[in-house]
């Protein structure tokens, strides 16, 4: 084992450089990666493999890219805002289709799944500068002033805990200097475990039983999950952007507490600001001597690295992640061996997505049994709730776990604009689910929402009018599904083709369906798959008859 190990560090001492590599060769030519890629490689010593397979997986590397790279989003809450229409226009302002560049290579156009903009979309980005609104295109074009406002916050608790440093304006790192003073490693892990607190990125696994699993062992490195690519979620890009010292905090007493001296932050590429001011919070924070200086020097105080994501939504799950972390295709890796075993360079790793991780500075200042208070008995706490463009009141809402869904939307995001009537909303993103418009007395907890056929996910909920059209809507999570497979498993990469396939008919599925639902759901390698089938059928029994056959 100790040979493995020293193999694969010295391996992937040259194959981690490559990700920073290929993305400064591909911002350097309009050409396709088969003329740069191989010579990326090579340079760090490796096969041209191990270039062009990153390059031409992550959507950043492999789409053209012009003097003046424009990026629009086509996910669900753009798709709710404009009925897809605004990808089209944009086209026609710029004089380019998506996917490719222009003649001269001054301008190319990428179509990307969410940019975190789903309370003002549709949106793009035009080179870092993001751009909102229906006259998107007019923007663009220079023809309008350009729009890209932020994004509206409120807490609903009375005592904010992930909204602390945004609302009640409390530092964090307080709490990071009062800990490494007088607690110990095991005091926070306890804490943890009083709170109950669980992953906010979907899965739900409990937070003290994943640190525990790592805890005390060499070498291991803690992972903040930033690559949040739920269509309708912005929660992660609130606290990275507005609140930084939190989100990194957080990170710092979970390396604390599993005895990590290293800690990483992945970023979705589709969020510079954030990557911007991460960067800004670690040069600080290492300043004033929170954080080591370098791996080298990393002790108590460890050190922290922000690296940036190349554009796919399954890098988001943790193995895939890891594995574009280590300059590889994002693909998800079967499961066991997990992560907390063998992780980033055959290392134990804890990964905990960025709204986990803000949590923690509250649950040790204040204590886990104060948290635990929050939400309902099995499922505690509180959560970053995103309404999309189509509600009154768009923005990120701090409740309580068993909040009922009714009262976020009709309290809270006061309902659609215009008066316009819910007939379908979307919870959790393309794998969460769909709730009918008239059933919505549901609370928002895990468990009740996976009753209903739906699931909690990043909890961003997007709503749909009776504008839409139930097979566009079909359509548009079937592309979701066939554009962000990672191709691993036949299942999911067959499947979701198919699935695209008999959606397009506008007709029902046919006998074949229910089979192509089962293989799916049950055998494909990670949850991207396995949800898919459970998405379309949770549409299917939102809208009743109008989609019948694809409720199997």
């Amino acid at each position: 084992m100790d040979a493995l190990r020293e193999l694969t560090a010295r391996h992937g001492g040259r194959r981690g450089l490559l990700p920073a590599a290929l993305e400064r060769a591909r911002s350097s030519t309009a050409e396709g990666p088969g003329a740069w890629a191989p010579q990326v490689a090579e340079a760090a010593g490796l096969p041209a493999a191990a270039g062009l397979g990153p390059a031409t997986f992550f959507a950043d590397l492999a789409a053209p890219r012009g003097e003046r790279h424009v990026r629009v989003c086509t996910a669900t809450a753009c798709f709710a805002a404009r009925g897809g229409e605004h990808l089209a226009e944009v086209e026609r302002a710029l004089g380019v289709v998506a996917g490719t560049a222009d003649e001269t290579g001054s301008t190319s156009l990428q179509t990307v799944h969410c940019l975190g903009y789903c309370y003002a979309g549709p949106a793009a980005l035009d080179g870092t500068l993001p751009r909102t609104g229906p006259d998107l295109a007019d923007q663009l074009r220079g023809r309008a002033e350009p729009c890209a406002p932020d994004i509206p916050a409120t807490d609903t608790t009375g005592a904010p805990v992930l909204l602390a440093g945004i609302v009640a304006g409390h530092s964090a790192w307080d709490v990071w200097r009062e800990a490494v003073a007088g607690l110990r490693p095991e005091d926070v892990r306890a804490e943890i475990v009083v709170s109950g607190l669980r992953g906010r990125g979907g899965a739900g696994f409990p937070v003290a039983d994943k640190w525990a699993a790592a805890a005390g062992r060499p070498d291991t490195v803690v992972v903040a999950n930033g690559d949040e690519g739920d269509p309708g979620s912005y929660a992660d890009r609130l606290l990275m952007e507005e609140d930084p010292d939190r989100v990194l905090t957080g990170l710092a007493l979970a390396c604390f507490a599993c005895g990590a001296r290293r800690g990483i932050v992945l970023v979705r590429s589709e969020y510079p600001k954030a990557m911007v001011r991460l960067r800004q919070e670690v040069e600080r924070a290492t300043e004033t001597g929170d954080l080591a200086p370098s791996a080298e020097e990393a002790g108590s105080l460890p050190f922290v690295e922000i690296v940036e994501g190349a554009g796919s939504y399954v890098a988001g799950e943790e193995t895939a992640l890891i594995a574009r972390l280590e300059g590889a295709r994002g693909c998800a890796r079967p499961r066991p061996p997990y992560p907390t075993d063998h992780g980033l360079w055959d290392s134990p790793t804890v990964v905990n997505n960025v709204e986990t991780l803000a949590a923690v500075p509250w649950i040790v200042a204040h204590g886990g049994a104060p948290y635990a208070r929050f939400g309902v008995p099995d499922e505690t706490g509180t959560k970053l709730v995103c309404l999309s463009e189509r509600f009154v009141r768009p923005g990120a809402y701090e409740v309580e776990l068993g909040t009922p869904v009714d009262e976020i939307v009709t309290r809270f995001g006061g309902g659609l604009k215009g008066g316009g009537e819910l007939v379908a909303l979307q919870i959790g993103g393309p794998l969460g689910g769909f709730l009918a418009g008239t059933a919505l007395d549901v609370p928002l907890t895990t468990a009740a929402l996976a009753e209903r056929g739906a699931a909690l996910g990043h909890a961003g909920m997007v709503a749909f009018d009776a504008a839409v059209d139930p097979y566009e809507l079909l359509r548009h999570i079937w592309e979701f599904a066939a554009g962000e497979s990672c191709g691993a498993c036949s299942p999911c990469r067959i499947g979701t083709r198919r699935g695209l396939a008999l959606a397009q008919r506008q007709a029902g599925p046919g006998e074949s369906y229910e089979q192509l639902a089962r293989l799916m759901g049950e055998a494909s390698l990670c949850a991207f798959g396995r949800r898919v089938p459970a998405a379309v059928r949770s549409l299917a029994r939102a809208y009743g008859p109008l989609l019948e056959g694809w409720d199997r």
